[in-house]
């Protein structure tokens, strides 16, 4: 069918119509209405072959696309110059890494899911051929016009990853273009503004420079893009460029080389062809060196008649003109033009900028970021609490997402120097505070391609770091052209993230702490240490690491759907405000804040927030500890309570089993408002309260709300008072007694963890947990440390404390405990819950330290009663009828709830956590919504459903 097509529709044109297919023009659709009329004019008039477009969006191409199609009878073949897709030329479309940070990618599967990416993005686009990849070795570090648009210097990797560029856009039907031949990697001048010499032997052209191109030919490219470059070992005849040269194209490419694709120009319109040729000529010489495609002319009335003349005159054999119009067709027919179908508007912005391009955009950085000195054995970062964090972002915005991501793993003191320091004194302020901590991460933004600019780096800036690095450990990270590292040869500990994109500055702190590994090498060679390839290998420590849904098996569109429950509750009130997280296989793949603190207010929540998570405490706190201890053979389960706490011998507790007590059935009453006790009326008793901190006495007052305080001593009568608290007065068949969820437990659980460590509660989990863990903003009582507006407020109590409850735990037991009880207290945000619950999910290992042991978690989140669902302090999925767990949790899933409008849940079976928390007790504790039109059930099904991948 293919040579059918073509050769109906050759034997059907005029002369004309011939000689115009051999154009492709240049056009652009960021211009006016006048010049699309231009356009319009020179396809009527000349019978162009195609378009190849420029800068322009891509709804306004789309547009001119139909339009310019509708025009010709014989449909035109649309290009594009897109070599790292069609971000290069268009808005409003994503960019993806450059090739010379592909160059670093070791497994080029991930080059082919780029060049099949391209390939889709220009198939939607109506683009029938990209011009890429460049396949120039760059072996020449001041090269002007390639440098970054070559995957590097090593012809081999060169040619492997065209290969796999090309083979992807293929998919799509999507023709690429090797160029520029013979290779304009090593050269010092720009062909757009002179004619560059390569003075290469043929011996050093045929290892190096032509490698990359045999390879592509051998594997049926569909172009071959020739240079404006002048080399005498391939043309002997002085002053004639390459893509001029009948030697070169015919003879070389076509003849020696075996090549039977289309040969197109390098553009016509550059000078390093037109200078000293008349209008036409260059275009007249270039056909008759054997191109098919003559791409850009100069002059395309000058043009076309010069060469519709030579053959008239017989200058041009009709048969010759034939056969290269024919496989223009052929290619036309092969790029889908036989059944030419117009550019579907709908959806063009989301099908272009769909969730896979970013998942891809991310991997590819994932692959390519490179650790090229880690002499301090730094990285990745271990032990956290061991060392003290600063950044230093230069030339970078306030708000960047390299120091927002490094936060997310550490306590980061952050410097921002929003400029290029020009002298000592613009920066000298950063380091002198910056050098106050151990280690100091640097990130150099602004950076640019021009060696004789220096990368665009100062001279300030490098020796600000050369000074930073005698006073602590320092990390460079370079976003910018890897050649720019030659900059930083003393460093001792360096990271190029190649480019200055967003994405790549979210993947080099994960990169720094773990959670992904390094597997970049250099793509080019820096300096006598810094050879191409070099590159340090590092290991994933099992942290947490950010990524979409698609690359994790999930449907991000369906994730979408969580924001409109989130909506329906925050409208009818049922929380003014929620954190939402979703992570799978170690990734955060949904964190989203949503609502205010309170309602009637702009405070918007953030993923900064901190909320009153209540009686996930029980999981998040006291539990974790009850592990700890029990795995270091401290606690046995089966063992009563009373062998650890004495105290306990005598009372209704004494034959109590710890096992029990985590089962929620040794008979403890659900709840006990001691707080009732401490008060004669409307009074606060004097015994127990005072109305200021007196930070003198030790220990010093607890806070409790406002302007109350709770005298340290009333711990010991709520301790007395749980010992003489009743029991259930009703057992089961077998004697024992019933489930009956009870907070009374963990305050006993409490008592135990702190009796045998010797240390309050809040100190062995800051100690053993919560620091190592990077855990930077989960703790209790946290108006010690944070500001009372980044935490949601809880209920304007009238009972107990009779205030609004901002920054104080809500919970009124664990109010007369100074905050910290075993059951409540604990304040946190979903980003670092997560930290926790991967730890768990990963059978105790987290950041390169073994906090359990693995079965430990298992262990524990096992159900041994039939007198519950429950597992070890662990809840199940139980009442499929709950409004806490979805219906479609696996059994295996463990997790919690909070009185506040919390909730976790992990599903080791799917590798899934799943965080939700609120202040739905505000303004008042009464408000039940958040279940009757269960959210947290509705939100944990739309996760499970996502899965596309289970």
């Amino acid at each position: 069918m293919q040579g059918k097509w073509a050769d109906s529709l050759l034997a059907s044109m005029t002369l004309d119509e011939k000689v115009g297919q051999l154009f492709m023009m240049a056009t652009y659709s960021n211009r006016t209405e006048k010049y699309y009329q231009q356009v319009e004019n020179n396809i009527a008039a000349y019978h162009i072959g195609g378009l190849i477009f420029f800068q322009g969006g891509p709804h306004r191409q789309a547009r001119l696309t139909n339009r310019y199609q509708q025009l010709s009878r014989i449909p035109l073949m649309i290009g594009i110059d897109a070599e790292w897709g069609l971000g290069m030329r268009l808005d409003s479309v994503i960019d993806f890494p450059k090739q010379i940070t592909l160059g670093a990618i070791q497994d080029n599967a991930y080059i082919e899911r780029f060049g099949q990416e391209v390939g889709r993005q220009c198939q939607r686009l109506g683009i029938h051929i990209n011009f890429a990849p460049s396949i120039d070795v760059n072996t020449n570090p001041d090269n002007p016009v390639i440098n970054y648009r070559s995957f590097g210097e090593s012809q081999i990797n060169v040619a492997e990853k065209g290969l796999a560029y090309v083979r992807g856009m293929k998919r799509y039907h999507v023709m690429g273009s090797a160029k520029h031949f013979p290779g304009h990697g090593d050269t010092d001048q720009d062909s757009h503004h002179t004619l560059p010499v390569v003075t290469h032997s043929m011996k050093r052209l045929n290892e190096v420079e032509l490698y990359p191109f045999r390879r592509l030919i051998a594997d049926s490219i569909g172009t071959v893009m020739t240079g404006h470059l002048l080399v005498p070992a391939l043309e002997t005849r002085g002053n004639t460029p390459t893509s001029i040269s009948e030697r070169i194209v015919t003879e070389i490419i076509k003849n020696q080389m075996g090549f039977r694709g289309l040969t197109v120009t390098d553009a016509l319109n550059m000078r390093g062809i037109t200078q000293g040729l008349q209008p036409g000529e260059p275009e007249f010489l270039a056909f008759m060196a054997g191109n098919d495609i003559l791409l850009q002319t100069g002059n395309l009335p000058a043009a076309f008649n010069r060469i519709k003349k030579a053959v008239e005159t017989g200058q041009i054999p009709t048969d010759v003109l034939d056969a290269r119009v024919r496989k223009i067709l052929m290619a036309k027919y092969w790029a889908g033009l036989g059944n030419y179908k117009p550019v579907d508007m709908a959806e063009l912005g989301a099908d272009l900028n769909g969730r896979k391009s970013l998942e891809l955009k991310a991997a590819l950085f994932e692959q390519a970021v490179t650790v090229a000195r880690n002499q301090d054995n730094l990285i990745p970062f271990n032990h956290l609490d061991t060392l003290t964090f600063a950044s230093v972002a230069i030339s970078a915005d306030y708000d960047n997402e390299f120091q927002k991501t490094l936060s997310q793993y550490a306590n980061f003191k952050n410097f921002v120097v929003p400029f290029k320091p020009g002298s000592e004194k613009d920066i000298a302020w950063v380091l002198d505070e910056a050098s106050k901590y151990k280690v100091v991460v640097v990130s150099v933004h602004g950076m640019n391609s021009r060696g004789d600019r220096n990368y665009g780096v100062t001279p300030a800036t490098l020796d600000f770091i050369h000074q930073l690095g005698k006073r602590s450990h320092v990390v460079v990270c370079a976003f910018g052209n890897p050649y720019g590292l030659r900059l930083y040869s003393h460093t001792r500990n360096l990271i190029c993230g190649y480019e200055d994109d967003p994405a790549s500055h979210r993947v080099v702190p994960q990169l720094l702490f773990g959670a992904l590994p390094a597997r970049g090498r250099l793509p080019v060679s820096i300096d006598n240490d810094l050879k191409v390839g070099a590159g340090i290998q590092t290991q994933r420590l099992g942290r947490i690491s950010f990524g979409d849904a698609e690359s994790v098996g999930m449907n991000g569109r369906k994730l979408d759907e969580i924001a409109q429950v989130v909506k329906q509750g925050i409208d009818n009130r049922a929380f003014p405000g929620c954190q939402v997280l979703v992570a799978r296989k170690g990734k955060i793949v949904y964190n989203r804040s949503f609502g205010t603190l309170r309602y009637g207010l702009y405070e918007p929540v953030t993923n900064q927030t901190l909320y009153d998570i209540a009686s996930m405490t029980k999981v998040s706190a006291t539990l974790q500890a009850v592990m700890m201890l029990n795995e270091r053979g401290a606690v046995d389960l089966n063992e009563k309570l009373s062998t650890y706490l004495p105290e306990l011998k005598g009372s209704n507790k004494e034959k109590m089993l710890i096992s029990d007590i985590l089962l929620h059935q040794a008979g403890l009453v659900a709840f006990m408002p001691f707080w009732e006790k401490t008060k004669t009326g409307s009074t606060f008793k004097p015994e127990y309260y005072s109305f200021s901190k007196d930070s003198l006495q030790i220990p010093a007052n607890l806070q409790v709300a406002g302007n109350l305080y709770i005298k340290p001593a009333i711990r010991d009568s709520v301790w007395k008072w749980v010992i003489d608290s009743k029991l259930l007065n009703t057992q089961d068949r077998q004697g024992g007694f019933r489930y009956t969820y009870s907070d009374l437990g963990l305050i006993m659980m409490q008592k135990l963890v702190e009796r045998i460590t010797n240390q309050p509660l809040e100190e062995f989990l800051e100690q053993n947990l919560y620091e190592p863990l990077g855990m930077t903003s989960t703790m209790f009582n946290p108006l010690l440390k944070f500001p009372k507006t980044i935490i949601a407020p809880t209920e304007n109590e009238s009972g107990f404390r009779a205030s609004q409850i901002q920054g104080t735990v809500h919970d009124p037991n664990a109010a007369l405990l100074g905050g910290v009880s075993g059951h409540a207290g604990l304040f946190s945000n979903a980003s670092d819950l997560v930290k926790l619950f991967q730890m768990n999910l990963q059978n105790g290992y987290y950041g390169g330290r073994q906090y359990l042991f693995p079965e430990t978690t298992r262990h524990f989140a096992r159900n041994y009663t039939q007198k519950s669902h429950r597992g070890l302090g662990w809840d199940k999925p139980g009442d499929s009828d709950s409004p806490i767990v979805g219906s479609s949790a696996s059994p295996n899933s463990y997790g919690h709830s909070g009185f506040t409008g919390t909730v976790v849940w992990v599903d080791p079976d799917r590798e899934l956590i799943f965080i939700f928390l609120s202040n739905r007790v505000y303004p008042v504790s009464t408000n039940n919504k958040i279940n009757t039109l269960r959210i947290r059930k509705r939100i944990h099904e739309i996760i499970n459903e996502s899965l596309v991948l289970q």
